[in-house]
């Protein structure tokens, strides 16, 4: 079954479809989540709860190519997530207006393999976690993460340039070295 027929079968209530579409995209799907919360209980609730969202929405859908059912599941948890977060009194984020730019070496970056900078980044509070995950994984910029937050970029920026200080404080003090 293609991802397409998946997609047309469901809108005809096919279960089948329903399952091979949650089977093929909720692996990567968790995995997005866990970036946002720290807790795997809270992670698969909120993964489930964007499928619910997925297939209860779906008829507003329009298949165009493989790639725009993943962003558009994506997009969702993203929102799931960020719900969880505010509603739970965790996103606090401290209005700033002015951010210095910090730079990260890269090559200690490259040296990291995507275990160790995923729990590198879990140690982050979370509102440094969103916003960096939202601006350096998800590609959004500061105008649509200040949108998204209901924050102003100025803050954007500040709490990524937060996260990216305390990132390389945290690599310090595991032995990685980077260049200021």
């Amino acid at each position: 079954m293609t991802t397409q027929k998946a997609i047309e079968g469901y809108k005809k209530q096919d279960r089948i479809a329903q399952k091979y579409l949650f089977d093929k995209y909720s692996d990567g799907m968790l995995v997005v989540c866990m970036r946002y919360v720290k807790k795997l209980p809270d992670a698969e609730e909120l993964m489930l709860n964007g499928f619910y969202n997925f297939f209860k929405t779906i008829d507003r859908f329009v298949y165009s190519q493989e790639s725009s059912v993943g962003a558009w599941l994506k997009k969702i948890m993203i929102n799931e997530c960020l719900m969880f977060l505010r509603k739970g009194g965790n996103l606090k984020l401290v209005e700033e207006e002015h951010a210095a730019g910090v730079e990260v070496d890269e090559a200690t970056m490259a040296k990291l393999n995507a275990n160790e900078i995923f729990r590198l980044v879990m140690t982050l509070p979370p509102g440094y976690r969103t916003v960096f995950n939202l601006f350096v994984i998800e590609g959004y910029s500061h105008k649509e993460i200040a949108e998204m937050l209901r924050i102003t970029e100025g803050t954007s920026k500040s709490q990524l340039n937060k996260a990216r200080m305390q990132l390389q404080e945290v690599m310090k003090q595991n032995g990685h070295h980077y260049a200021k």
